[in-house]
């Protein structure tokens, strides 16, 4: 031990920090057991159900602009808080899709993604003690980052009885007291799950009500099944107590792209850019060009949500032929299932936790799917596996079939 750990914070561990292996990341786990898998079964396919990201490249269109874009001497230096056509092309975006008007000079700003929003926003918002209202399971990152500010995380569980939305009534009074943010996600990461209009005014009224911010990560908004997009923004009042955060990584196949915007009060939106200001300085204005050509290509989301729409079908299809409880959501890329207590084969295993089937799975299938255990045990699949047509699609639906058939699953 060096003078080195008695520097370090306590958010991330202080004295300890280095001196003890530390949780290791879900998702690496899922990567490591990926790697022994195929060491394990050479020559084998592995069928993977678990990749939270597009298996497809972005479009030409937008391919070609990040080309003629980055060739501009004129896009070589710091972007800091955004170019213009970034600004004009997603508010356009918005009124297009969603049927939102929003002031690009005042209501939006440019974001390095998502998760980079979701990291920056806390700053502006909490301070020590104060609550965030998040939902569990789902994206940590603001959390996370609240946690650093001294703040605390109230969970609220998504569970099938309530179609996957908090009960925002359940929140104990002496938590309202001091909540300041409400943090959601819909369509739903993992779940699935997309949320009523309905339910969109509850939070309204209840962000109105306890005078609290609500935060709308719309990763996956754009990307439904049927019907038309929900924006947050979209519904009386969302504009007077809230954010919406889009992204062009999972609607336009450009995950790692890094670029998107905040939109929504004017006021937080110009917290959001201070904090930004001493953050970073931008995405290259070439990306910001690109994201733009994709956001004014609306149709780019539309034909991909109809390829989600269809593997989605066929997943549904197995799994239900399995014996899981599957249902199709209404938009998105996940398929969030119950998973089994016990697979009947030669011999009978049992799990105790999603995580435990999802390891069987992987070890014993070649399956790679993503457990979710934090409101009970849960497995979730992705329709963004990797396949070159539609008829490689149907080759890896009926190959996973083929592994679960030997199994009777009981639940």
């Amino acid at each position: 031990m060096t003078y080195l750990h008695n520097l370090f914070a306590r958010r991330i561990g202080g004295p300890g920090y280095g001196l003890k292996e530390m949780p290791i990341y879900k998702f690496e786990r899922i990567k490591r057991a990926k790697r022994a898998a195929l060491a394990a079964n050479p020559g084998k396919e592995l069928l993977d159900f678990g990749v939270g990201e597009p298996d497809s490249m972005a479009d030409p269109k937008v391919v070609a602009s990040l080309a003629l874009e980055a060739s501009k001497p004129e896009n070589r230096g710091y972007a800091d808080n955004g170019g213009p056509r970034l600004k004009t092309a997603a508010a356009k975006y918005m009124n297009d899709v969603f049927g939102v008007q929003v002031d690009p000079e005042t209501e939006i700003c440019h974001s390095i993604g998502s998760k980079a929003a979701l990291s920056i926003l806390p700053a502006a918002l909490i301070d020590p003690g104060d609550i965030v209202l998040m939902t569990t399971p789902g994206y940590p990152v603001f959390g996370t980052h609240a946690g650093y500010y001294g703040g605390i995380v109230h969970a609220l569980p998504l569970t099938a009885e309530n179609r996957f939305l908090p009960d925002l009534d359940s929140v104990p009074r002496e938590v309202l007291d001091k909540a300041k943010v409400l943090v959601l996600n819909y369509p739903n990461n993992p779940t699935g799950a997309s949320a009523t209009r309905e339910f969109f005014l509850k939070a309204v009224d209840f962000a109105r009500r306890e005078e609290i911010v609500v935060i709308h990560d719309a990763a996956y908004t754009a990307l439904i099944f049927e019907g038309t997009p929900l924006s947050f923004l979209s519904v009386p009042g969302a504009r007077e107590v809230g954010l919406e955060l889009h992204s062009v990584s999972k609607a336009f196949n450009m995950t790692g792209w890094r670029c998107g915007f905040v939109a929504g009060h004017p006021l937080l939106v110009k917290a959001y850019a201070d904090i930004k200001d001493n953050t970073d300085s931008g995405q290259f204005l070439a990306v910001q060009h690109a994201a733009a050509t994709a956001f004014e290509n609306p149709k780019i989301t539309r034909d991909t949500s109809a390829k989600y729409s269809r593997r989605m079908d066929g997943l549904v299809k197995v799994l239900r032929q399995a014996g899981f409880a599957a249902e199709k959501p209404a938009g998105s890329f996940f398929l969030y299932t119950r998973a089994p207590k016990a697979a009947k084969g030669g011999k009978t295993v049992t799990f105790a936790k999603g995580e435990e089937f999802s390891k069987w799975l992987i070890e014993e299938q070649l399956v790679s799917t993503v457990p979710w255990d934090e409101a009970g045990p849960n497995v979730r699949f992705s329709v963004t596996f990797a396949a070159k047509n539609q008829a490689d699609e149907d080759r890896v639906l009926r190959e996973l079939a083929s592994r679960l058939q030997p199994y009777r699953f009981e639940f």
